[in-house]
């Protein structure tokens, strides 16, 4: 009990005598010095006692599916600052194949007396997984915000990328460079973002032939084999669902003793950190992650504090990086473009 208090009262900077008394339900200590030490009991990892388990702590977990995409620790980052800021303590969650779940870690927070939970990438965006977690959680009515789409039945706020914009920008900029077979390397079937990207690319073609789709994992080696199949049928150009796809993508060009982007122009999504400084740099569609984060905690934070929000997807609009991994469509023998024999092979 005394380390216990001594852990906490350096954590914070107060007494050990004001730890007591917040243990113990004291009077005498300001909301504000209470709250801080909850929280850092929390953090500690020290059980609350029984007459203030009920109460929420300062925690919110950040539930992520993976940290090797470069795109999710640079959220993560923002949020984590977003919410120290306000006085939230952030909680890492990443999911791992074969071990800790989504819903595991649903569990885990709620054991914890989370005030909320942001989710960024996870199962509410596929149509085939399990969502009885997220039912959980409304029913509970604990604060909760995803990032980026979701399907229609999760009636949580939404802070998303558009998808469409971004499509209809990449098909802009590669038929400006005489790109007309266009690819997409995109997310799994029941993926919604992946759905939106598909459908923004057909519509783009207007009524012409459905252009060619491959879904994959999100991978770098899974988006070197959909780029591959997407070769077979004659594409010049590829757009990715995310950066590490591209880079796969870029890998099934060079196996063929082809070059990125003198016979074929690879355009990634997100934008992630030292896309820059690839070979080529990738061309890529920015997502605003700076922006996207702070409003999913400022709506979070909203939520908690007993305020309104809205149940409508907030959409941000995502920027076009031209770097080099995108050119001019190769010439035929004829001094066509290719693109134009490759819409017919299709």
């Amino acid at each position: 009990m005394k380390r216990r208090l001594a852990e906490v009262a350096e954590k914070v900077g107060v007494s050990e005598a004001t730890v007591s008394r917040v243990l113990n339900g004291k009077p005498g200590v300001s909301p504000g010095t209470r709250e801080a030490v909850l929280t850092a009991l929390d953090v500690l990892g020290y059980e609350r006692p029984t007459q203030l388990r009920g109460e929420r702590a300062r925690l919110v977990g950040l539930v992520l599916p993976e940290l090797q995409n470069p795109i999710f620790p640079a959220l993560a980052e923002v949020m984590a600052t977003e919410l120290a800021r306000r006085g939230f303590a952030p909680v890492l969650c990443t999911r791992t194949a074969g071990g800790v779940t989504e819903a595991d870690y649903v569990s885990l927070l709620l054991s914890q007396q989370v005030s909320g939970i942001i989710f960024a990438g996870g199962l509410y965006a596929q149509g085939d997984a399990a969502h009885d977690h997220y039912a959980d959680l409304h029913e509970r009515n604990l604060p909760t915000v995803l990032v980026n789409a979701a399907v229609d039945s999760l009636d949580f706020p939404r802070v998303a990328c558009d998808d469409a914009v971004a499509v209809e920008q990449v098909v802009a900029h590669l038929r400006a460079l005489g790109h007309e077979r266009i690819g997409l390397v995109a997310g799994p079937p029941d993926h919604v973002p992946s759905q939106r990207k598909r459908a923004a690319l057909r519509s783009c073609f207007g009524d012409g032939p459905p252009p060619p789709v491959e879904h994959a994992l999100y991978s770098m080696e899974n988006g070197r084999a959909a780029a591959e199949r997407l070769l077979e049928r004659g594409v010049t150009g590829i757009l990715c669902a995310s950066d590490v796809m591209a880079l796969g993508a870029v890998r099934a060009v060079r196996r063929r003793g082809l070059s990125v982007p003198g016979d074929v122009s690879i355009v990634g999504y997100d934008d992630s950190p030292l896309m820059a400084c690839t070979d080529p740099p990738l061309t890529t569609v920015r997502q605003p992650i700076e922006a996207m984060g702070r409003s999913a905690v400022e709506v979070l934070a909203r939520w908690i504090d007993g305020g309104r929000v809205s149940r409508e997807e907030l959409m941000f609009e995502p920027e076009l990086v031209v770097r080099a991994s995108a050119g001019p469509a190769p010439a035929l023998p004829d001094g066509g473009p290719r693109g134009e024999r490759a819409a017919v092979r299709g």
